[in-house]
């Protein structure tokens, strides 16, 4: 049976690099799909919007010709009453002259036409009195349903005088300074009239706020300031003048008011603006935008804790047996260096042998540690750096020169688990020489700030394009033809996941060199 070829490395990486670029991909399809989704549902919410707001400015413009009807059949009826009062008026004088001429009348065929004239007027009240205000003669004056014929010979005084002075009396002389004064009030039908007029005018009113195209509307005097009714908007909000003087603004900019002459009342200007519903259909679309915008938000924050999750998970378990792995191979090694020993083997190369056991040991201790909480203690981050500098450049080609500042005697202390931070200066290390392709030079530069350590790497070597500045930290991410992409991600998950600082690349260019910082808390 034929062993299975194992897949090399790179075709590995190469996968993995594959799967971050579909990644993206995917991501900004699904982006562009939901800006065309999104782009869709506003279109289409505006076209409903319009239409309505179209249907809306119809019933709008039917209410508007309404009003101007109305109005114009208020001003007919009321002509139609002066016309009347104006008659009744002319009658009256009538019955004034009728009464002279009874006095005076020598013929009887007058005086039976006049007093015919007199008793043919069944509907206008009258009163009239002498000089001194007796009263001589009463005509369809009544005190609920009974006439009142037992005024002849009393004093014209009192609520009687108020109600019929309410027109200046007709004064009649008939004989030298004798002379006879008419006084007279609406009739019967005139009130009924007058109180038919009044009440169209109220109703007008109501039919005006009241509307059926429910829009908020305020009437107001012909000055426009001063408001006598409104409708469809809340009555605390007109106790406010800011308000209504703001409201008759907006109102008058998004249409121009309705004038309208009423009879006794004089011009009166209707404003009014789109309905609540329709205002509330024109932002719509936004709000409706802005909660699907917090669903994704707060849906992409849970998956991505739910990923995130998973992968420290998976991060866990691998580091986990991994140092399990080493363990067995380690206790083996240290009993054949003890065994070497023994033998006699040169003492340099068993010094040599066991300090790469220590390392392994150390390795092991690291991956042990991933997924625990990391133990800090307070050391001195310059020493620190140029240590773990130290042991890498013993292990590096000399054409590669490491520069670190501030010399180790300065002192600057910060909580640190020395194992792991060490790893992520070895591993950002040997990035930036296999980026120089062995050749180049590293600078350390360590920065005291005020509460943080700023540590810079630089080197010399093929640069980073600014797309990739973030997506270098992914697992698996690496454009070195051996190697498994996972230092940096390592790097970054000791920085920020176990001391609580950042890690980022602060600037590249290409074929000149990249600078990492990192930042760390005091």
């Amino acid at each position: 049976m034929k062993n299975k070829t194992a897949i090399p490395a790179f075709v590995y990486k190469k996968r993995i690099v594959d799967i971050y670029l579909r990644k993206r991909r995917w991501k900004l399809i699904l982006f562009a799909i939901a800006i065309v989704i999104v782009a869709t549902s506003l279109y289409y919410t505006n076209i409903l919007v319009n239409e309505i707001r179209k249907d809306e400015r119809k019933n709008v413009a039917i209410w508007a010709d309404a009003i101007h009807h109305k109005a114009d059949l208020v001003n007919v009826t009321n002509k139609l009453f002066e016309q009347i009062k104006d008659e009744e008026r002319r009658r009256v004088i009538t019955l004034a002259e009728a009464q002279r001429r009874i006095i005076t009348s020598v013929s009887n065929e007058d005086l039976n036409f006049f007093l015919e004239i007199i008793s043919n007027n069944t509907t206008i009240p009258v009163i009239i009195t002498d000089n001194d205000g007796i009263i001589s003669f009463t005509r369809n004056v009544k005190q609920g349903k009974d006439s009142l014929n037992t005024l002849i010979g009393v004093k014209l005084d009192g609520q009687l005088k108020k109600e019929y002075t309410k027109y200046s009396p007709i004064i009649v002389k008939y004989y030298r300074d004798k002379l006879l004064y008419l006084y007279y009030t609406d009739s019967n039908i005139f009130t009924e009239l007058k109180k038919v007029i009044d009440d169209l005018i109220k109703s007008f009113f109501s039919e005006v706020v009241l509307n059926s195209a429910s829009v908020p509307v305020i009437i107001t005097d012909s000055t426009g300031k001063n408001w006598t009714s409104y409708g469809n908007i809340p009555k605390k909000k007109m106790e406010n003048p800011a308000f209504v003087e703001n409201t008759l603004n907006s109102m008058a900019s998004h249409n121009a008011p309705i004038q309208v002459n009423l009879a006794n009342t004089g011009v009166h200007l209707i404003y009014f603006e789109d309905s609540f519903l329709l205002r509330q259909l024109q932002y719509y679309p936004y709000v409706q935008l802005a909660v699907i915008a917090v669903f994704l938000f707060i849906a992409y924050l849970l998956f991505s804790y739910a990923r995130k999750s998973e992968q420290n998970q998976v991060w866990v378990g691998m580091a986990k047996e991994t140092a399990h792995q080493l363990g067995t191979p380690l206790s083996s090694m240290i009993a054949w260096i003890e065994l070497l020993k023994l033998k006699g083997l040169d003492n340099e190369t068993v010094v040599e042998i066991e300090k790469d056991v220590q390392r392994l040991e150390t390795i092991t201790d690291r991956f042990s540690k991933i997924g625990s909480a990391a133990k800090l203690e307070r050391l001195n981050i310059v020493k620190v750096v140029h240590d773990a500098v130290g042991y890498i450049s013993t292990r590096t080609s000399q054409k590669v020169k490491f520069e670190v500042s501030p010399p180790p005697i300065k002192v600057i202390e910060i909580p640190l688990n020395l194992h792991l931070f060490e790893w992520v200066i070895e591993n950002i290390c040997k990035n930036a020489v296999d980026a120089m392709d062995g050749s180049g030079l590293i600078a350390i530069e360590i920065t005291d700030d005020v509460d943080h350590i700023h540590i810079d790497i630089s080197d010399t070597g093929k640069g980073i394009p600014k797309s990739r500045f973030k997506t270098i930290f992914h697992p698996g991410f690496t454009s070195k033809s051996r190697g498994w992409g996972l230092g940096l991600t390592l790097s970054k998950r000791i920085v920020e996941n176990y001391h609580s600082g950042k890690i980022f690349v602060k600037s590249s260019t290409i074929g000149k060199g990249t600078t990492f910082r990192i930042i760390m808390k005091k």
